[in-house]
């Protein structure tokens, strides 16, 4: 047997976001049954180097019968480690400041079936988290999708999103007119779409933040009387995109209430007591198995806290393992020596 290496470009090839949307809905909904383990994402901490290393393994077992969408309807399981960094002076050294890694292994013999570049998997799997919150907290008819923060992760909520409602026009903000100006250039030909303020933005039917900021930018008399606000930013301890007002006024909705507390949007109103756990509604899991409602109205706002999981990473994973193994992609390699055994 090989393994396979799969590089950025393998990677965004093997991964159709129409059926990494399910498959990503499909881990929360193995999550929420107890057919998936994620341990604590654990640091390794490099005062020296201005920086730290982050594991996130993961397994998970869907069950097809019991899948929420039609498209993820086979029985699968999956094994994999996404080894990630945050170092910020890599961009005085010509280096991206996060990198990740991505081992996937066959769960039932432990054999590295793929070894793929986790900052694309990383874009994929939080724009498929995205869509699958949009797709149960957004009204049915969202034609209108704003976007807050013109970066790598902006494009593929918008990709994701569009695979979940009939996305017509985009805005999208950001401080700077360059990023502005490619993002559009990128998606021109498909949507109808414009720079604008943050509060324009805001006043679309979904909303999605993906900006580092620690200082709330968005406030609550911008939002849309109906919006599902995905708030992507957030993910370490100060981090806080969304005025407090919009939390506590939203049917909130989290992926994991460890990270989310620690790290996500809610962790600075939370640590300040200003929100509580009474004011978190469910989290997605629930939702997507059922045992909580979705949006069950045409008004009132919802926010997703997002923090990425590492059931989210093994999910697209397989989608990319599968696709690539099928259609012949990668570079094989006998990373075991064991071609000729």
């Amino acid at each position: 047997m090989h393994t396979l290496l799969l590089d950025s470009d393998d990677v965004r090839a093997n991964a159709p976001l129409a059926a990494v949307v399910p498959a990503v809905e499909a881990a929360f909904g193995a999550y929420e049954r107890g057919d998936a383990q994620m341990p604590a994402k654990s640091y390794i901490d490099l005062p020296k180097y201005n920086g730290d290393f982050r594991s996130m393994p993961a397994y998970l077992s869907v069950d097809g019968d019991a899948a929420e969408t039609a498209d993820a309807a086979d029985d699968w399981d999956a094994a994999g480690v996404k080894w990630v960094n945050v170092h910020t002076d890599n961009s005085e050294r010509g280096l991206p400041t996060v990198m990740g890694t991505m081992i996937y292994s066959d769960p039932e013999t432990a054999f590295p079936l793929a070894i793929m570049d986790g900052r694309e998997l990383t874009r994929l799997r939080t724009g498929a988290a995205a869509a699958v919150a949009t797709d149960h907290l957004a009204v049915e008819d969202a034609t209108s999708l704003g976007i807050v923060g013109a970066g790598v992760q902006s494009y593929t909520q918008l990709e994701a999103i569009a695979t979940v409602r009939p996305i017509e026009e985009v805005v999208i903000a950001d401080r700077n007119p360059e990023r502005v100006a490619d993002f559009i250039d990128q998606f021109a030909d498909r949507f109808d779409i414009r720079g604008g303020e943050i509060s324009e933005a805001a006043a679309c039917d979904v909303l999605s933040t993906v900006t580092p900021v620690e200082s709330p930018l968005v406030d609550r008399a911008a939002v849309g009387d109906h919006t599902h606000i995905n708030a992507i930013g957030a993910d370490a301890d100060g981090k806080h995109e969304l005025g407090d007002e919009i939390l506590l006024d939203a049917t909130l909705v989290i992926d994991d209430y460890e990270q989310t507390t620690h790290s996500g949007e809610i962790n600075v109103p939370y640590s300040a007591g200003t929100l509580t756990d009474s004011d978190i509604d469910a989290s997605l899991g629930e939702i997507v198995v059922g045992n909580t409602a979705g949006r069950t109205s045409d008004d009132g706002l919802t926010v997703f806290d997002s923090t990425g999981l590492a059931i989210q990473d093994v999910a697209a994973a397989h989608v990319v393992y599968t696709e690539a193994d099928e259609n012949d992609n990668g570079s094989a390699f006998d990373l075991l020596g064991l071609a000729d055994s």
